[in-house]
């Protein structure tokens, strides 16, 4: 359930995608990169919601994301995490709605793929976990987070040849982590790939 580093990595995505952006476009409308884009104190509020999930303090994450809600209702990563946050408090239902309106909302956010992807895993529909995975990643190639939770449920899956594709990205991105240099062996080893 701990997300760590990654939270903070996609608060911080959010925050800088739209930095170098010019304004609304000819017809007048916001791209999806300025809609994403919180203000100072609703980004640091985010970031708020992203470590109360951690801690698993989940009413406190409620409230955080309400807050931004208020004042941004169709924000698609706090819809997106308000969801994953009620999905800790049994409220399924109401989980779903919320991650499905997140990513009607922001179709292009990693964030809520990955979401998505959590969402279904906790719920061991691991297939669904994977094709959002696979969307996120297409949005955000090099995400650690995501490529280290695809790769746990392709070997979960007994997806030999996606593990192995998985850890050897995962291997490119951080070469010096020495249990990146193991995962992939045994990937290899596993599809029986001895040399």
């Amino acid at each position: 359930r701990k997300r760590g580093v990654e939270e903070d990595r996609m608060v911080k995505k959010t925050n800088s995608t739209s930095a170098g952006g010019g304004g609304k476009g000819a017809s007048g409308q916001m791209s999806p990169e300025e809609k994403r884009q919180l203000p100072g104190k609703e980004a640091s509020l985010f970031r708020q919601i992203v470590k109360f999930y951690e801690t698993k303090q989940y009413k406190k994450g409620l409230k955080a994301a309400d807050q931004i809600l208020k004042k941004f209702p169709s924000h698609g990563e706090t819809l997106s995490m308000k969801g994953l946050t009620l999905n800790c408090l049994e409220r399924k239902t109401e989980a779903y709605d919320f991650v499905k309106k997140g990513l009607m909302n922001d179709l292009k956010s990693h964030v809520c793929w990955h979401v998505y992807g959590l969402l279904y895993r906790s719920d061991h529909e691991y297939r669904e976990a994977i094709k959002c995975y696979m969307n996120a990643l297409r949005l955000d190639k090099e995400n650690i987070q995501i490529l280290r939770d695809l790769s746990l449920l392709q070997i979960q899956m007994r997806d030999l040849s996606g593990f192995v594709e998985t850890r050897r990205q995962l291997l490119t991105l951080r070469p010096a982590q020495r249990t990146n240099w193991i995962a992939f062996a045994v990937a290899h080893h596993l599809v029986c790939n001895y040399e």
